[in-house]
């Protein structure tokens, strides 16, 4: 391994290294996030929570006055908004091939949402929000400030595909919610009414204001690595991707721009309300549990919207909702970049990803059915296409393990320690006798980072590797384990993942093999170059690795495995050692010839020297 290609790698591995241990300072602060989070809903309580005190009390007093008490604790002018407010909810269900949706009248709004298609890990059915852990309210000011998930609206029409809710007010106007699920989709069409209210809300009032809130429970294997790849979105129209906040972190925003969609996203699944119209302005947040909560939450996800309003006999409001997995092809077919929550890196990783990772995925996913050789496959067309950009590295490598006796003998020549610029001079010669760019490999290597990197992002955020077995693996999404310790070791985890060390062992036979024949020098900076390539990368890479998605692992064992086999032909079968050095004793005692480069650096030179010199003839 060439020094262009460890410094990639060290970098690689830097990038990696910081990144995993960003994240894993967050941790500390999750407890004390929540406990701000518990604070917030206690100070928003809804009034049922009221009602139970006023019951209790109610209790505690003599007959006469608690019916007088009741009496008199109407919270509604209006008998009708009273009645719904005191009535007991119901629940009714949509259901597809795809998903399976609860709503209940409290509100009319969803309940529960069962993704059938999916399981949680363990075998459970994959609940996207459990029921209960979901709310959906409209606020309007109607005479006295009303919220929708106070009452419990009345089903006045339910098909196969649509609900109907209405809450009557008693002038004869009344609010609808409208819930449709076609066959074979994720999307529900919602479409918001006021049928009526043009004499109940004032003419003064503009807008009304949406909360949407979930809390979402744990899916996935890892804590880890589900925490790290889900997030909030929102999106603004035009814009090229949506905006984020999350990813492990807990963390909220004020968006005083309009809005057209927003994601409360989990790893590999989503919930995202859409406004054809567009939201005025709203605020989001979203907090995550600690990985021992008691109820296998992962995250609690909030957003207050407000939607513009005018005051007619008859308003609707038409919205959309997305309950369904990160899937690039599924969520790139609504027309509303619903794909870019998906985190495949930036613009060239990204365009990388998109153009080449995924449709070569698919392509193989149609013919094949087991991922851990999708894989394989994949790793051996990429290496075979950046062969050429790679051929340079691999083949400077070859040379210069050539060239160890003739090296031998600088060092000979060149002992002492202030003779080190000779030497290096006297190398660099000899280098320049066999043809041997130093740099040759740098700008391949560097090329080939991309692809690195897009599989760093690719894996762990494809959903078709969810759940799916390899070997000794489980689920190619997350970690592999050959052993979980039952405690958790800082930098290590709680367990060892086979690939990961067959990974780091593999990158260390392979710096092994390119770095056996190198000469033995004193210098110290050669000497540290060599322990990185030989212990350190392969050690930092295993840590890193060892918590990541089993696939990742798998990919990059493979690709050192290739690297290896390619350095090994090169080196056989192009690369030969008796003439390099019949070129090297053949250019002995001529000059060198000088690059185009070298040719204007010397010009360059002696025209500089004539004006200085020229200078001087002035001053005399």
């Amino acid at each position: 391994m060439d020094r262009n290609s460890v410094i990639g790698f060290i970098l690689i591995a830097l990038i990696l290294f910081g990144f995993t241990f960003f994240q894993s300072r967050q941790n500390s602060k999750r407890m004390e996030a929540q406990r701000i989070q518990d604070s917030i809903a206690l100070a928003n309580m809804p009034h049922d929570s009221l009602d139970v005190s006023a019951a209790l009390l109610a209790d505690e007093l003599p007959v006469p006055q608690a019916v007088a008490s009741a009496e008199a604790s109407a919270i509604y002018s209006d008998p009708l908004l009273e009645a719904a407010h005191n009535a007991e909810a119901a629940i009714a269900v949509l259901e597809n091939d795809l998903v399976k949706l609860e709503f209940t009248s409290k509100g009319a709004q969803p309940y529960s949402a069962q993704l059938k298609k999916y399981s949680s890990y363990g075998g459970r059915e994959l609940m996207l929000f459990r029921g209960g852990d979901a709310e959906y309210a409209v606020s309007i000011y109607a005479g006295q400030y009303i919220r929708t998930s106070d009452f419990n609206f009345t089903l006045v029409g339910q098909t196969d595909t649509t609900l109907v809710f209405r809450l009557p007010f008693s002038n004869g106007g009344y609010i609808e919610q409208s819930y449709t699920l076609l066959p074979d989709s994720y999307k529900v069409d919602n479409l918001l009414s006021f049928v009526g209210m043009d004499g109940i809300i004032p003419r003064n009032v503009g807008s009304y204001d949406i909360d949407f809130n979930l809390t979402v429970p744990r899916l996935e294997k890892g804590y880890r690595n589900e925490s790290q790849y889900s997030k909030l979105d929102y999106y603004f129209q035009g814009e090229k991707k949506p905006a984020e906040i999350g990813r492990g972190r807990s963390a909220g925003k004020s968006i005083g721009a309009r809005l057209s969609w927003f994601a409360f996203q989990q790893q590999f699944f989503s919930a995202i309300m859409r406004a054809p119209q567009e939201f005025a302005n709203g605020e989001v947040s979203i907090s995550f549990f600690p990985e021992q909560d008691p109820s296998h939450n992962l995250m609690a996800c909030s957003a207050k919207m407000r939607s513009d309003f005018r005051i007619a006999p008859s308003v609707s409001a038409p919205y959309e909702f997305y309950f369904g997995p990160n899937h690039f092809s599924t969520l790139k077919s609504f027309g509303h970049k619903y794909e870019k929550i998906i985190p495949l890196g930036g613009w060239l990783v990204g365009w990388f990803t998109r153009f080449a990772i995924i449709p070569m995925f698919n392509f193989f996913s149609r013919y094949i059915a087991n991922f851990g050789l999708i894989i394989l496959l994949m790793t051996l067309v990429i290496k075979l296409v950046v062969f050429p950009l790679t051929y340079k590295s691999f083949s400077s490598s070859a040379k210069m393990q050539a060239l160890k006796p003739e090296i031998e003998k600088i060092n000979a020549k060149y002992p002492r320690q202030e003779d080190a610029m000779k030497k290096q001079q006297a190398t660099m010669d000899l280098y320049k006798r066999a043809g041997v760019n130093t740099m040759g490999g740098c700008l391949p290597t560097l090329l080939t980072f991309p692809i690195l990197w897009a599989m760093f992002r690719f894996f762990p955020a494809s959903i078709e590797l969810r759940q799916q077995p390899f070997l000794w693996c489980d689920d190619l999404s997350a970690y592999d384990s050959i052993w979980d310790f039952g405690a958790r070791i800082p930098l290590l985890g709680d367990h060892l993942s086979l690939f990961a060390l067959l990974m780091a062992a593999v990158m260390w036979v392979y710096s092994k093999m390119t770095t056996a024949n190198q000469t033995a020098s004193n210098d110290p900076t050669a000497s540290s170059m060599k322990f990185m390539t030989l212990w350190m990368m392969p050690i930092m890479m295993f840590f890193i690795c060892n918590n990541l998605s089993a696939a990742l692992s798998y990919y990059y064992l493979l690709s050192q495995l290739i690297a290896i086999v390619q350095t090994w032909v090169i080196k056989k079968y192009f690369i030969h050692p008796e003439e390099i050095l019949a070129k090297v004793k053949a250019s002995e005692g001529k000059p060198l010839p000088k690059s185009k480069w070298q040719l204007r650096l010397e010009e360059a030179q002696k025209l500089q020297e004539q004006q200085r010199r020229a200078q001087q003839n002035n001053r005399r």
